[in-house]
Order: structure tokens, then sequence, then C-alpha cells
């Protein structure tokens, strides 16, 4: 079973894996994964072994508060997180209203600026240090949550980011203490010579300024994070928190929590559709853009489906609540996009890993450094100066930022193009593909047959020929006898009366039309009457070398013409698949197909390699042999039979409009039908684990770069030192900079590859089960083709 928490208290990286460890380490929990970038806790465990209460009371023990979440309820973590963003705003803003004028009257006199009289000169000494310490102590007050958290962290065992700053600063502020009381002595004694000694060793102004300055990196992170997370707040404000019922023919607007399945509900022009349904009565069309990615509304009808959170446009409409709260397709969307935002991606591990020690390793980098500096006479103040710079310039929120950010921002970014990521692994490892698997129906072509080709061999129009096969095949439950049907329902064509209909196993059907008998079927059938075909075997055959299905008609023992069908491609299929493989990508496609259709629908598409006459519970097996040849395999299908494979791939994309079984399976989904998303999802996934590899390289560069500076690596050689304050100020901008790169993501647009003519060999491979195994003897075909894509 899985629970939720918001956890509060954490400041770092370090605090979450200190939660972590907690959780994780309670009797019955199988896995605990912290967010940082959240600040949600995700827990699996055994209901039977373990309580919820006994995680939260383990969370408890170490200093922070895990509090449960229903996924399903949103809009108070967004008020949440606005609330917590004026805190940090307030914060900034008056740590710097105190932080200001101490700073100025500290720094101030060294480059020439003037004070007040009454601080300024020696004999003021003292006053000014009084002012600057009762300037201080409001900033303090502000930022006790520094100390209060910092040192709590410390007494359990796992400090944290916190608990340097509040040892850093508190250490500068004791000093100024010491150093204001020793100013008192000398002024007292009338030693003049010490008073000036003591009164460049305050460091009040980096106390403050250290306060400061993280306030303001706090408020800019926070800040930035929250726009991170603009996805899921846009679809928790798709949601209406009313709807208009019809209760006795009246209309009546009631909460949404009321709405029950089987309630008719109306929608008048710019309503926002409350729950999924189906439409009763009216045409509309109905704008999904914000759910879907597809930018052109979308034409409703009786019979048609709408989703909540969608916006009508034009007509209006009612229909019948068929999903309602936690299981409409808007719920669904926000939680998969709220799992996949919390969840983490393979390469953070070692950022994890390097967060659990990073900070007693800080701070006895910081200890090691102030007793090498006072060992070797630099005095006290000097060697706390950069005990305190490496406490303040060390930055554990960079690493624990890189990752969980730009997961943030890339599925964000893909939600909102209709490319649904189940988790971060997933986000990263579709980046890693070179090899992608289509199943064709359903898939590659729209999953049911249309009539492509009308023929006649005699003085019948093309509608008389139609309108004799469909009221024969409306007696049939083929599948090509629907497309036929549907093609006469079309042109709004009259069917005749049938009689003495018969079924022709493997051969067609037949059966008496106006007292005369009609014949539809193959060649075999024909034979079987003595209807010659002459020159149109030809052209059947020509229409089967495309992929088309050719059917004969027979009419009073002559042939009367052949109608074709075929199962068509989807739009954009063939820019699609050049995409793919002008970024490097092998391409296969899988069907049952015999190898002739399979061969004509590769010719169309451009598919090199086409794995033909494979049983759908072959799938799988053809996933993995393709893995067993070094690839990283991602297949995309959207059926009950595509379902083990897309498990058995390394990543498995469902079309949207699939069954449930196939979505269930899948790690991506695509809320459109439309199979550039394919290449553009690819594209996403490599752009994010970019990403966070740029975010990983600078947060280790920074700390690896910054740490032996402050430590004063430079001083001796160079006489470089590292303030305090400028430490302060690099180590919030160096969060902020990790969360800007991530939110360059939000801005990322799919690369159109340029694609070139080429020949290419055409492998049709027949797969048989018994071999269990690719091999060239089954390759039954092999030529060469030139095929020419305009993108």
């Amino acid at each position: 079973m899985n629970e939720k928490f918001n956890i509060e208290g954490m400041t770092c990286t370090a605090c979450a894996a200190a939660v972590e460890r907690a959780a994780g380490a309670v009797p019955g929990v199988d896995s605990a994964n912290v967010n940082f970038a959240t600040e949600k806790l995700s827990v699996n465990y055994n209901p039977e072994a373990v309580e919820i209460q006994d995680i939260m009371d383990a969370i408890s023990k170490i200093g922070y508060k895990a509090i449960p979440i229903d996924l399903t309820k949103n809009t108070p973590v967004v008020n949440d997180a606005q609330d917590n963003l004026k805190l940090m705003e307030n914060r900034m803003v008056y740590s710097l209203l105190f932080t200001i004028p101490l700073f100025y009257l500290s720094m101030g006199p060294m480059v020439g600026l003037p004070i007040p009289p009454f601080l300024s000169g020696e004999e003021n000494l003292t006053v000014n240090a009084l002012t600057q310490l009762l300037l201080c102590l409001p900033v303090l007050y502000i930022g006790a949550h520094f100390y209060i958290d910092g040192y709590k962290a410390l007494w359990f065992r796992v400090p944290n980011m916190d608990s340097l700053i509040a040892v850093g600063t508190s250490a500068s502020f004791i000093y100024s203490i010491y150093v204001f009381y020793n100013m008192l002595y000398a002024v007292s004694h009338g030693n003049m010579m010490m008073l000036h000694h003591y009164a460049h060793d305050i460091y009040f102004e980096s106390t403050v300024v250290i306060l400061a300055l993280i306030s303001v990196g706090k408020y800019m992170e926070a800040r930035a994070k929250g726009k991170t997370s603009q996805a899921i707040e846009k679809l928790i404000e798709l949601a209406p928190d009313e709807a208009t019922v019809l209760v006795d023919n009246k209309e009546k607007v009631i909460p949404i929590e009321d709405v029950v399945i089987g309630d008719k509900i109306v929608i008048k022009p710019g309503d926002r559709i409350p729950v999924d349904g189906v439409v009763l009565e009216g045409d509309t069309s109905i704008d999904e853009s914000l759910l879907t990615g597809e930018s052109i509304p979308i034409e409703k009808t009786v019979g048609s489906t709408v989703i909540a959170g969608s916006i009508n446009k034009t007509g209006s409409i009612i229909f019948e609540a068929s999903r309602i709260g936690e299981d409409t397709s808007l719920a669904k969307i926000i939680n998969l996009v709220e799992e996949a935002q919390a969840s983490k991606a393979p390469i953070s591990k070692l950022a994890d890993e390097i967060s659990r020690y990073f900070v007693p390793t800080v701070m006895a980098i910081s200890l090691i450094a102030f007793t090498i500096w006072f060992l070797l006479g630099y005095g006290f103040s000097f060697a706390l100066s950069i005990a305190i710079a490496v406490l303040v310039i060390s930055c554990p929120c960079a690493l624990g930022l890189a990752t969980p950010t730009a997961i943030m921002v890339g599925t964000g970014v893909g939600a909102k193009d209709g490319i649904l990521f189940k988790n971060g692994e997933a986000l990263e490892s579709l980046g890693k593909t070179n090899a992608i698997v289509f199943d064709k129906t359903g898939t590659l072509t729209i999953g049911e047959p249309k009539v492509t080709d009308i023929i006649t061999t005699s003085n019948l129009s093309d509608q008389d020929l139609l309108k004799l096969a469909a009221s024969l095949e409306a007696k049939s439950e083929h599948s090509l006898s629907e497309a036929i049907i549907a093609k006469a329902e079309e042109e709004n064509l009259p069917l005749e009366t049938v009689k003495n209909f018969k079924a022709v196993v493997g051969k067609g059907i037949k059966g008496l039309i106006n007292n005369k008998e009609c014949l539809i079927g193959n060649d075999k059938l024909m034979s079987d009457y003595h209807i010659s075909l002459g020159k149109y075997k030809e052209k059947s055959d020509e229409l089967a070398e495309v992929g088309k299905t050719p059917l004969y008609i027979a009419y009073e023992n002559k042939l009367i013409g052949i109608i074709a069908a075929a199962d068509i491609l989807k739009e954009n299929v063939k820019e699609s698949i050049a995409q793919l493989q002008a970024m490097g990508i092998e391409v296969y496609m899988l069907t049952g197909d015999n190898i002739r259709t399979a061969s004509a629908i590769a010719k169309q598409i451009g598919i090199e390699n086409v794995i033909a006459e494979v049983l759908p519970d072959q799938k799988a097996e053809v996933v993995k042999n393709i893995q067993d040849s070094g690839k990283n395999v991602t297949m995309v299908g959207d059926g009950i039979n595509d379902a083990p494979a897309l498990v058995q791939a390394n990543n498995g994309i469902a079309i949207g409009n699939g069954t449930d079984v196939a979505i269930e399976s899948a790690d991506i989904i695509l809320m459109q039908e439309d199979i550039r998303k394919v290449p553009t999802s690819i594209q996403l996934s490599i752009s994010t684990l970019n990403n966070i590899k740029m975010n990983l390289f600078w947060a280790f560069f920074y700390n690896t770069i910054c740490i032996p500076l402050a430590a004063g690596i430079l001083y001796i050689p160079f006489g470089i030192k590292l303030n305090a304050m400028l430490a302060a100020g690099a180590m919030s901008l160096s969060s902020v900079s990790v969360v800007l790169n991530a939110l360059s993501l939000r801005f990322f647009k799919p690369k159109i590859y340029p694609t070139k003519t080429e020949a290419y060999h055409l492998n049709i491979i027949k797969f048989k089960s018994e071999e269990s195994e690719f091999n060239n003897s089954y390759i039954e075909r092999k030529e060469d083709m030139e095929i020419k894509f305009k993108v």
C-alpha cells in the first residue's frame, strides 16, 4: 500500500535523507522516497505490519512533522505553497530593512561614505558597536527558524543546512558580543590601543548579511520552485466547483462533490465540463488543449465522450455523468503528474548519497580550517572568519534540487503537451532509446478498415456496386463488412433485401438480392462458382501489394466489380517514423499480418524492420529478443494484447485512447493519437536528462571550488580570502541558479531533424515462437527501396 505525506521542517537534502532513512527503518515499510523539491514523502508499506501513525512517530522523533495527504485534494497544497512564498517574502523584506542600515554603518566608513556624527569618530566607536548590535537583534529574531531547526537537527544527530547557518552565525554573533565587552572594558580603562584593536573584529554585519542573503535566496528559490509546479496548478484550476444538473426537468446548481454517476448535466457555451460523461443531447465543440495538448477544439455530438476540465466553446449540450471524483480523467492526470514529480530518477542516487554525508563533512572541514589557521598564528578572529565562510558557503540544496526540479518541470511540460510520464525513471530512461517497436493496428493505423477503392467492371455506377455489396455485407459480422456498410451509410444508400444468406468459411459470403445470386469474397469463392476474373486479377494483386484487401463482387454469375478496404495509416505517421530514424533510432513494426500485407504497409511508412505473423501472446517475446541484441527498447501500443510487451520493454508508451490495461502497463501515456508525440517525448526526455546532468555538474563544481576557497587555500600564495558575506551570497545564488536552469526546460520545443532521400533494405522477419529468436533463415524478403519524406 502507498501513502503520501507532506513533510514540515525540511530545509535541505540532508533533511530529506534523514526523513527517508527514518521512515524506511520502520518495520513493515518496504520503501520510502522523499522529494525535497515538493517536500513530499511517498511510502510503500504493509498495512498489516505497520500503521500510518508509526511512520509519523518515527519522523517526529528526528524533529520533523509528517502529514498524510490525499492526492485528489490538491488545492490546499497550492494554497500552502502561496502562503509559504508570502512568509519567505516577509522574512526577506524585514531582514533587509535592518540589514541595509547595519551594513552601511559598518562598511560605509571604509569606502569614505558619511555616517551620522554621533556614530563616527574614535570617541563613538562603542556607540557605533551598540547601534550595530541593536540592529542585529531584529534580524536574529526574524531568522529564528534557522536556529530552532538547525540546533534541533544537531540534537537529533541529523545536521542540515540550517545547522551550518546556525553554527556559523552563532559563532560570529557570540564572538562579536565578546569583542563588544572588550571594547567597553578598554573604554572604561582608557586603553585606546585595545579599543582600536577590537573595533575591527566585530562581525555583527556578517551575521545579519548572511541571514539576509540566505533569506533572499530562499525567497527566490521558493518563487522559482513555484513555477515548476505551474502545470499541476493549471490542471487543478480546470475543475469547476459546481455543476448544473437536471432534476425533474429543471436546472439546479449543485457542488461538484454532490454529482453522482447517471446525473444529467447541462453545459452552456463557455462552461467547463465538471465530470466525465457521454453526450445525450446537442452538438458543440470543446477545447481539450490543457488536457491533451490538442490545440483545435473537438466536435462533440450525441454519443461522444466529454472530459472533466475541458471548455465548451459553441453549442449547448446535455450529458450523462459516467466518471466522477478521483475517477475522472482530470483527477487521474493530476495524480499521474504529481506522482511523477514526486518520484526520483536513478541519476539522483549519487546526489542523495553525497548529501547524506555532506553537512557533517563540511562541519569537519570548518573545524580543521579553524584549527590550522589558528595554529599558524593568524589569530582567533581570522581563523573564525575562515570557519564561518566554510560553513555558510557550503550548499547541499544545490545538489538536492538538481534532479527533482528538472523532473518537475520536464513532467509538467510533457503534461501540457499531452505526454504523461508516470515517474522520474521513465523520464530519464526514455531518452536512452535506440530501438523502438510499434504495434501496427491501432497505433500506426486507425485500427479499423475503411473502403479505399471501388472498381466496377460493368455499366454499374460506384454507388450501385456499393449498394449491392453493403446489402449483402449487412448480414455478415466480418470487420470488412463494417467498412463497406459504413461507406454506404456515409453516402446515404438504401439497402436491398437479402434472402438465403450464407457465409462460406475462408472464402466469403453469398445470398439472393432481387432473387438473383450475389457473391462477395476472394478468388477461391469466384473459382468455386466458375466466375472469370480476367484482367481484374492483376488489378486485385496490385491492390494487395499496397496493403489493401480486395473483395470480388459477382452478380448473376458475372464479376461486376472489386471493393478494396484497408486499415489506413494515422496522420503524420510517415513524418514521425522519419524523425525517429533521423534521430538514430532503429524502428520496428510488429504485426500479425501476413508478410505480403506487412511489406506493403512498411513501404508506405518507410519502416525498415518489420516483424510479421506475430501472435498476440508472442509480442513480449519479440521485444525481449530485440533487447537481447543489446538494444534499449521502447514499445508503443494501445491494445490489451500489447500490455505484456509494454511491460517487457525498457519503456512502454501507450496511446491515450487505448485500453485501460495498456495504459496501466505503460510508463508513458500519449493523450492524443498523434504519433508525432513519440519523437517529441524522447526529445523531452533527452533534454531533461541533459538538464539534470548540467545541474549536478554545476552543483558539484560549485562545492568543489568554493569550499577550498572559503577555507583559505589561496590566502598564503595570493592573499585571496573569501569574506563570509560573499560566501552567503554565493551559496544562495547556487541554489537559485540550479532552479532557474531547470526552469529553462519550460521553453522546450521539439527539434525537427533533416531527413534525406536514401535507399534502404526492407527486412521482413517472420517470427517463429518455437525458435524464440530471430534468424536470418526467416527473412522472407529483402529488397532495395527509395522513399522520400517531406517534413
